[in-house]
């Protein structure tokens, strides 16, 4: 017999969420309090449940859609990738994620670079304003981008004042991406992932542990 729900189990829950992703209070700087926000922001964009659909449509689509370049963009920040990162929300923020565009706001905050911040905050309070047309239909997906080990540890991280990492074995799905650009400026293209592009990160860390392809006990490696 099905145990029944806890009365108000979705407020309870939204309360544990808020509580494991507040800010620490009295960050010295202001890029420091940026950096935090920026990877906290990241690893919500990788735990949403729409992400894998997004990075679906991304590579199988034949235009730049904003969820799957904001998804990305998502990715490379979490392996170290800043500008490369950088490319995605671009190109993300342009076609009208205001999420990307944040993303730029927290970002050049960061370097200490506050016209582009207030450049990028500016655009994405415009893009939060204006209504965006339907996108395309959705894609039907089985499970979420990232296993929930992952997503977990990746928030934990933030939370102690850590940048989001991606394990070991899923950062090299990101190392194994051609690239477009060439030399140094070299940016990872996600055309190099296949149909179901979610089931290319969607991994069992305890199992990528067990290879040795993380440290044991750390599923970022």
């Amino acid at each position: 017999m099905p145990r029944p729900e806890r009365p108000h189990a979705e407020r309870i829950a939204a309360l544990r969420q808020a509580r494991l992703t507040a800010a620490p209070a009295h960050l010295p700087s202001e890029h420091e309090q940026a950096a935090f926000e920026l990877g906290l922001v990241v690893a919500l964009v990788l735990g949403a449940p729409e992400a894998s659909r997004g990075l679906d449509l991304l590579v199988n689509a034949r235009r730049i859609q904003p969820e799957g370049a904001e998804v990305f963009g998502a990715l490379l920040h979490a392996t170290g990738r800043v500008e490369s990162a950088e490319f995605w929300w671009r190109f993300a923020a342009g076609s009208g994620s205001g999420t990307a565009a944040y993303c730029l706001h927290l970002h050049h905050l960061t370097l200490g670079e506050t016209d582009d911040a207030d450049y990028w905050r500016a655009w994405s309070d415009q893009l939060a304003a204006t209504e965006r047309p339907p996108g395309p239909g959705p894609l039907r997906m089985n499970r979420p981008l990232l296993p929930d080990e992952v997503r977990r540890d990746i928030l934990s991280r933030v939370h102690h004042g850590l940048a989001p990492q991606l394990p070991a074995a899923l950062a090299a799905v990101i190392d194994r991406l051609p690239g477009q650009g060439g030399g140094e400026d070299e940016v990872p293209s996600p055309w190099g992932l296949t149909s179901g592009a979610a089931s290319a990160f969607a991994a069992d860390p305890a199992r990528e542990r067990a290879r040795g392809l993380g440290e044991a006990g750390d599923p970022c490696g």
